[in-house]
């Protein structure tokens, strides 16, 4: 193994244990309530989980400098298997065999996926008129996703995720754009200021929405909306790149077979993780003693004799 192999090896390890703190920090912010964005910029907790998916995108960004995507975007999806003890650890708990075996279906599903698409030449981008066009059919999406998940109680947080992981696949494929703008690898030329301008503010726009849906997900359970935030990120990133970078899908009719394929096998990881869900079956466990009864009050006899008045002697 060559030393950028490593190289790529030891940053994505590093991108998914950031991304795992991240998640672990959302989660314990969403269970202690109020989700608004003025109550969550007035926590520390929330500028952590920030930094720490700031930090988990650059070493991302890094690795596939390095490495091939073949190698870096599976080792991305050990996110999944990281934040799992984490987040038992905090919940004072031990992570159960069927959220492992939960975790173990997802991965594999999305190695799947991962495996049969075929990464784009590194100065493919999108130009300005299919940003856009993206954009909408995106904001479209969200806006179907959020509203169907505000009316649901426990799939609804699935749709949040899948939202989240959406958006933060839209927010990359706009990030490369600007990169390869200002590089001036972009066929028709950089793009002019405000077009840059533009396209900078829907990265931001993206990203900080995928941020805050997955925060709303993550109320009552951390494993299932993570690992379908894991899914749909790659999988929409993969429907992106196919239709307008130039990627492609190995293997040709066989590989969709193994795409479907992978696809049953991460939804059976992701049920099984909606089923191992603490809040349902496993709740965490605490140190605290459990109240004693206090014991309740006997009614009182009602056919006791009188009492005798008390004779007085006279001294």
């Amino acid at each position: 193994m060559n030393q950028s192999a490593l190289l790529a090896i030891l940053l994505s390890l590093a991108s998914a244990a950031g991304y795992a703190l991240a998640a672990v920090a959302q989660s314990r912010l969403a269970g202690q309530g109020g989700s608004g964005v003025g109550q969550l910029l007035a926590r520390p907790l929330w500028w952590w989980a920030v930094g720490l998916n700031a930090a988990g995108a650059l070493m991302h960004v890094a690795a596939l400098h390095y490495g091939p995507l073949t190698l870096v975007q599976p080792l991305g999806a050990l996110t999944l298997v990281a934040a799992l003890p984490l987040s038992a650890y905090y919940e004072r708990r031990r992570v159960t065999r069927r959220e492992w075996r939960g975790a173990a279906w997802t991965l594999g599903g999305l190695t799947g996926l991962i495996a049969v698409t075929g990464p784009a030449s590194p100065g493919d981008a999108l130009s300005l008129s299919e940003a856009l066009a993206i954009t909408a059919a995106t904001a479209l999406l969200l806006a179907f996703l959020v509203r169907t998940g505000t009316h649901r109680a426990h799939g609804g947080r699935l749709g949040l995720a899948t939202a989240s992981g959406v958006a933060s696949a839209v927010a990359s494929a706009l990030t490369q754009t600007v990169t390869a703008s200002l590089a001036t690898e972009l066929p028709s030329g950089p793009l002019s200021w405000w077009q840059t301008t533009l396209l900078t503010v829907l990265v931001a726009t993206f990203a900080v929405g995928g941020l805050l849906l997955s925060q709303a997900s993550y109320r009552g359970g951390l494993a299932a909306p993570l690992a379908v935030v894991n899914l749909a990120n790659p999988a929409a990133a993969s429907v992106i790149g196919v239709a307008l970078l130039g990627e492609s899908f190995h293997g040709g009719p066989l590989g969709w077979l193994t795409a479907a394929a992978a696809a049953g096998v991460a939804a059976r990881g992701v049920i099984m993780l909606t089923a191992a869900a603490p809040t349902a079956e496993h709740p965490p466990t605490t140190s605290q003693p459990m109240p004693m009864p206090m014991p309740a009050t006997l009614p009182l006899p009602t056919d006791l004799p009188s009492p005798e008045p008390a004779v007085h002697i006279p001294a």
